[in-house]
């Protein structure tokens, strides 16, 4: 039987979030260090995981093909999913999910799901099939596997529902922290829903602040390409500032940022909270943000977000 394996890799936003779903922009770099992984396979009959995500992502994937003119995509079919991406702290692991399973599902079945359009169709999975409050910004990292600038700006000349992506070489990056704290996740749409209302009631300080942080993070980009590693991270610390004066946000992920802001390092959310990244200036200060993190019940990593060398 025909077998295909594909894999998405867990996000951190770095500067911009969340302003990818109200027509902001965002910079944000996979995490090799984690993963989530598909299989699919032919089966005599549908063999799926207990897992809504996935149930809605193989019917989410069935139209996509027939609207394509695919017509062999109902035939049975068996996946299993695995993940090693820490749960519910920011780092993308249920669009993970998603983009490996369609992944495995484009590959068996032949049908060609084009870069682009693969952050709009894992989105629509969440979003339409579901009912999950999400923006691209995960599902564009994760598609394109590398750091990424996404400008999601209204009036550009672009389908509807996509962004402008540029993949940046994420060795212009200086050395990252990433840290979680285990014991206090939250859902992303806890976050998400209510930005959302308030964003279409008008409220004009969440306006202001998303149009802010899409500034950033273009900005953001300009000082990786310059080499002003000192002004990037300053775009990093005033990302989640930003976030702090529009979200009520709980104070044990507040607590993450200053612990490691104490220890002279830069830090902002990587997601909905949970998680935050940020920059440091080697190995002494790193072994300083790791006492103070760790010391308070988180889990800290120095990420890996270049590719292995091939050969």
């Amino acid at each position: 039987m025909a077998e295909v394996h594909a894999t998405a890799h867990a996000r951190a936003a770095l500067v911009g979030n969340p302003s990818d779903g109200y027509h902001g922009a965002t910079l944000a770099t996979v995490l090799r260090d984690f993963s989530a992984e598909a299989t699919a396979r032919d089966a005599p009959k549908d063999d799926l995981p207990d897992i809504e995500l996935v149930e809605a992502t193989v019917r989410r994937f069935r139209r996509f093909a027939i609207l394509r003119g695919h017509t062999d995509t109902d035939r049975p079919v068996a996946i299993t999913v695995s993940s090693t991406i820490p749960e519910r702290v920011g780092l993308a692991g249920s669009s993970a999910i998603v983009v490996a399973v369609l992944r495995a599902l484009s590959g068996l079945f032949e049908v060609p799901i084009p870069r682009q359009e693969l952050p709009s169709l894992a989105l629509a999975v969440e979003v339409e099939e579901l009912g999950i409050m999400a923006g691209l910004q995960d599902r564009v990292a994760q598609v394109y596997d590398t750091l990424v600038l996404m400008d999601f700006a209204r009036g550009e000349q672009r389908p509807v529902g996509q962004g402008a992506y540029e993949p940046l070489d994420p060795a212009l990056l200086p050395p990252l922290y990433v840290a979680w704290r285990p014991d206090a996740a939250e859902p992303s749409q806890i976050v998400h829903q209510d930005l959302r209302a308030r964003f279409d009631r008008g409220e004009l300080r969440v306006h202001i602040a998303m149009a802010e942080l899409r500034e950033l993070a273009l900005a953001a980009r300009a000082a990786l390409l310059e080499g002003d590693l000192e002004r990037f991270g300053g775009l990093i610390d005033r990302t989640a500032n930003i976030r702090s004066g529009v979200l009520d946000l709980k104070p044990e992920h507040w607590r993450m940022v200053e612990l490691a802001r104490g220890c002279g390092a830069t830090a902002n959310y990587t997601g909905s909270g949970g998680a935050i990244v940020g920059t440091h200036t080697g190995p002494e200060m790193m072994a300083a943000i790791r006492s103070a993190l760790e010391g308070d019940g988180c889990r800290v990593i120095e990420p890996v977000v270049t590719p292995p060398a091939s050969g």
